[in-house]
């Protein structure tokens, strides 16, 4: 595993004895040319994690770039991660999608770094806006949770079709269908900015992250799920 420098935008990451310079920027036009990378490192993602992840078009993506609606991680010229929001409900919910690493990159904590960026980005793009996420991911799950995501029903989500018709590529949408847009094997999560503002000033203890629970939830609904789907 190489050292790495993670820089951003706003605020350089420093690693001991870092030398490899990894930035982590707001994606613009410069960058469509990684649009074809970005959706192959997205399906191959999807077969290692054997988990539903819906999939994306160039064209799709370069909307992204135009719109400088995503980040990206870059080594030099060379791509390594990717994140991009999408706006729902009249941009009362932010979804920050598609979040990848190229597989050169993992674990090296891109991934978080690269989801701590957006994340921020999408406050100050969408200051009012809920911010939420479903994902199978346990890795996911753990740093949306630091990130002061809360484990939520899809009911509290976002109602616009639209975002649910994005899931028609996941390999997983007839359990979606199933349930009427109630339940998946994936977890909804949401960040809520203001209610966040006053849990800040009643300042209540926080509840450290379980990950037995949500495998537990995890291996419950795989189960369910894809048990009736195969009967």
């Amino acid at each position: 595993m190489r050292p790495v420098l993670f820089s951003t935008q706003t605020s350089p990451f420093f690693l001991t004895n870092s030398i490899t310079i990894m930035n982590i920027v707001i994606a613009n036009k410069s960058h469509i040319k990684y649009a074809s990378v970005i959706c192959e490192t997205i399906a191959d993602s999807a077969k290692v994690r054997g988990t539903g992840i819906a999939k994306r078009t160039p064209e799709y993506i370069i909307a992204k770039l135009e719109k400088e609606n995503a980040v990206i991680a870059l080594e030099g010229d060379k791509f390594a991660g990717f994140c991009y929001i999408e706006a729902w409900g009249h941009n009362r919910f932010v979804a920050n999608s598609g979040l990848i690493v190229h597989p050169d990159f993992r674990k090296q904590g891109l991934a978080k770094k690269i989801k701590k960026v957006i994340f921020d980005y999408s406050q100050q793009k969408y200051p009012d806006a809920k911010i939420f996420g479903i994902t199978t991911g346990l890795a996911v799950l753990k740093i949306n949770y630091d990130l002061g995501y809360r484990p939520v029903t899809f009911s509290e989500l976002t109602d616009d079709e639209a975002f649910w018709k994005g899931c028609q590529t996941c390999k997983n949408f007839d359990v979606l269908t199933r349930t009427n847009h109630q339940m998946c094997l994936c977890t909804g999560m949401l960040y809520d900015p203001k209610q966040e503002a006053v849990k800040a000033a009643q300042k209540p203890e926080k509840h450290p992250y379980n990950k037995k629970v949500l495998q537990r939830l995890k291996s419950i609904k795989q189960s369910l799920f894809l048990k009736n789907k195969k009967s």
